[in-house]
């Protein structure tokens, strides 16, 4: 088995026909079909159903697909990270983030990260907790923050902390006419708004999952686009809205903390799994003393 094979099968996983695989690597189909064959005969095990259209992988050809994609993407960063020190540049470091992670300490840490390695160019985008998921497999980016637990044996998480969630209010609300925390009991029956809206899953699917185990039931549902649109739309007096406590934005909204414990939005340092990096335990550290 070599990297070569690796790019093959990729190829062929991601356009589900080794006609449009051929075409991308330019290279003819018989060779191609030739070196997947070659490469399930070695490993003993059927990776593709060839009997479909489009093709479809076996479970164990999803696995080979994931885990090729990060030794592929290893040696990738292996070339690009040998080349910067030969040449003596700088190294990059890309992040990805979650918008609402700028209001939980994101920033903070960030900065402590550029002042203690001001050689290193730091690089942030700004994505979805989904997208992070397939921008670290693919390579695009080396970490992501975001506030979803996502499944993925590619990918190892670590949540940097629980932040506690807080009701955003109209002040024409009866909710509004009190300080203290509340329990989401008090949702119950209310008109509802969650975000984003896309892709899923979401922050908003977090919420409804956690009304659904208290046996809250709101009264209608609107899913808004982002953090900001849900906002607007309390103030409009469309409903309440479930958000992390460091995302209160608006100053004409009510605010109250949610009482119970298990409402907590969590910050998530995810990356590709046995990556030892330099900067994950970095990371790490500087979030544990924040």
């Amino acid at each position: 088995m070599d990297l070569r094979q690796l790019k093959y099968f990729v190829a062929v996983a991601e356009t589900r026909n080794f006609t449009r695989a051929s075409e991308r690597l330019h290279m003819a189909q018989p060779p191609l079909s030739r070196q997947i064959q070659l490469l399930e005969e070695e490993l003993g095990v059927t990776l593709l159903l060839r009997n479909t259209r489009p093709l479809k992988l076996t479970e164990a050809g999803r696995v080979f697909y994931e885990q090729a994609l990060q030794i592929l993407s290893r040696v990738d960063q292996l070339v690009h990270t040998t080349r910067q020190i030969g040449l003596h540049q700088r190294q990059t470091l890309s992040i990805g983030f979650v918008a609402s992670t700028l209001y939980g300490g994101l920033p903070a840490l960030m900065r402590k990260l550029r002042h203690q390695y001001p050689e290193v160019d730091m690089q942030t985008i700004e994505l979805t907790s989904m997208q992070q998921l397939e921008a670290l497999k693919s390579g695009r980016i080396d970490m992501g923050f975001g506030r979803i637990r996502l499944n993925d044996s590619s990918l190892q998480r670590t949540v940097l902390r629980e932040e506690q969630l807080a009701l955003a209010i109209p002040p024409s609300s009866d909710l509004a006419k009190a300080d203290g925390p509340l329990s989401l009991k008090q949702v119950q029956g209310q008109k509802l708004i969650v975000y984003p809206k896309e892709p899923r899953p979401s922050f908003a699917d977090h919420i409804l999952h956690l009304l659904h185990d208290q046996g809250v039931r709101p009264a209608q549902v609107y899913e808004a686009g982002e953090l900001q649109t849900a906002l607007g739309l309390v103030a409009a007096d469309s409903g309440l809205c479930l958000i992390p406590t460091s995302a209160r934005l608006r100053n004409d909204l009510h605010y109250r903390l949610v009482e119970e414990p298990q409402a907590t939005s969590p910050i998530i340092l995810t990356h590709r799994i046995n990556d030892q990096a330099w900067y994950i335990e970095a990371i790490k550290g500087l979030a544990a003393d924040m």
